[in-house]
């Protein structure tokens, strides 16, 4: 599981060893605490035991500066109790590739016909599969986390249906979602994200895809850079970052949707999802779908 955009400079570092629930919920609640391009976690399971059954696992959370760690202890006890915040541990780390760490001991992931995997896996792909490789770099989005895994689906459901002539991933990340609808489209697809080490590793993912020809990521916050306005108006827009963006961004996503068009959008808690949908609503664009996974929300919206 992987969530956040890589901070800058990240020498900074928080672990604790937990149970695989409460795990899962401090990596997810802490980047959710945070700005994007402010922290980055990931919690994988570990070869040690867990005294209540099973294997430990471990959260990471990277910080692009020294955190407040009584401030931090608390957001731990807040979502894991008391005990889990006495086991956090902090110290200094060298700059590191934290998404090829976390992916080394990671299985392939299915989402409907697509199955996103590493090089390692590359032989588990059937014939009736639509691959997706991911080169582990320090960006958000490898598929492992479940609102990329949200989107994916949401996206295979939508091509049994329809075949969206203009495509726009806002928050590209690894460029997981720009690399699944080019290789099934065979067409462009406009792509962009705030974080320039995100749209390098986008950009070198299309690549060993096969899909350099069509994706072209660039650095953009929303649709601010000239070059994605352009490309509208778009038949299906992917916007897979945070609740306060989404809400944010709303009034400028909606607006290069196409009449009829849809939207995929995630990075959602489930507490978040009807402030985004007022923010969406708001600007003519209503929910017409929900697919839930590990506490996170996916939402298809259309005009």
């Amino acid at each position: 599981m992987l969530e956040g955009l890589p901070p800058n400079n990240a020498a900074h570092v928080m672990r604790v060893s937990l149970d695989e629930a409460r795990a899962r919920a401090v990596a997810d609640f802490m980047v959710e605490s945070f700005e994007p391009a402010e922290a980055a976690s990931t919690a994988f399971e570990t070869e040690t035991p867990w005294s209540g059954g099973g294997k430990a696992w471990a959260v990471e959370v990277y910080f692009g500066f020294a955190p407040d760690e009584a401030g931090v202890r608390e957001l731990v006890a807040a979502v894991a109790g008391e005990d889990a915040a006495s086991r956090v541990e902090f110290g200094l780390t060298e700059k590191q590739d934290w998404v090829a760490n976390s992916l080394a001991g990671l299985k392939p992931v299915r989402a409907g016909r697509f199955l996103v995997h590493g090089a390692h896996d590359r032989d588990r792909v059937a014939l009736s599969d639509i691959g997706i490789e991911i080169e582990a770099g320090l960006a958000f989005g490898t598929g492992h986390h479940g609102t990329t895994r949200g989107c994916l689906m949401h996206l295979d459901r939508l091509l049994k249906r329809r075949r969206p002539a203009r495509v726009l991933d806002v928050g590209c990340g690894a460029g997981v979602l720009a690399i699944a609808a080019a290789r099934v489209l065979k067409r462009k697809v406009w792509l962009g994200d705030i974080d320039p080490v995100a749209v390098e590793v986008a950009n070198e993912n299309a690549t060993l895809n096969g899909v350099a020809p069509f994706v072209k990521a660039i650095v953009s916050r929303g649709v601010e850079n000239r070059s994605l306005r352009d490309g509208a108006p778009y038949d299906l827009v992917f916007a897979n970052i945070l609740a306060r963006p989404l809400r944010l961004l709303a009034p400028s996503l909606a607006g290069v949707i196409a009449p009829g068009g849809e939207a995929i959008v995630s990075g959602l808690l489930l507490a978040d999802v009807a402030g985004v949908l007022s923010a969406w609503g708001a600007q003519g664009v209503f929910l017409r779908e929900r697919i839930e996974l590990e506490g996170w929300a996916s939402l298809r919206l259309s005009r």
